[in-house]
């Protein structure tokens, strides 16, 4: 059965909807005093209805496995440009997750850690300069030596952050637009 992956997540969220139901549904009728009646007797038993129950909760997170498989499946082979960037939308998303985070704070410490060390030699040179010597003589001013290119780690800041903005726009339209080929659906008549 074909779907975007939009409406595969959308499906999930209902399933696990469900699954808390049916769950809540199986601990009221898990077990009762031997003397009470059953409640269900009539259309089969509590047995009955439980075992059912459990069968349909099976094929619910079956479902799931399935929904999820073929996301991954997609992920995995269709691939997004982004900023000039090409990736797999699987590498994307573990990007997103685990790497521009961490980068973005190296960065930004970084531009950080100059700007404050530039801001403090002014300072130091600052004071120097109003302290006259003994000879008369001018004493000879810090210089901040950097190490890095300013110019463009400033580029790079700028750069993620267009990523991340065109990234979620198009992992978005991704969503919407990628078909997903999961297995029929072949829930139990509890299932549904």
């Amino acid at each position: 059965m074909g779907m975007t992956i939009t409406e595969g997540l959308g499906e999930i969220k209902t399933i696990n909807k469900r699954l808390e139901k049916k769950r809540i549904e199986v601990a009221n009728f898990a077990a009762r005093a031997e003397i009470m009646t059953d409640p269900l007797a009539k259309s089969g038993g509590s047995e009955k209805h439980v075992k059912a129950l459990l069968q349909a909760i099976n094929d619910l997170e079956e479902r799931i496995i399935s929904i999820r498989r073929a996301i991954n499946t997609a992920n995995m082979t269709m691939c997004l440009k982004v900023c000039g960037v090409e990736r797999t939308v699987a590498d994307w998303l573990i990007w997103r997750r685990e790497v521009i985070t961490p980068k973005q704070g190296f960065v930004a410490g970084l531009v950080m850690g100059i700007t404050n060390k530039r801001r403090e030699i002014e300072q130091h040179n600052l004071s120097v300069d109003r302290q006259p010597t003994p000879q008369g003589t001018k004493i000879a001013k810090t210089e901040l030596v950097v190490n890095v290119d300013e110019k463009a780690l400033r580029a790079e800041m700028e750069t993620i952050e267009k990523i991340l903005g065109t990234l979620d726009t198009q992992l978005s339209l991704f969503n919407a637009n990628a078909a997903i080929d999961v297995a029929a659906d072949q829930e139990t008549e509890a299932g549904k």
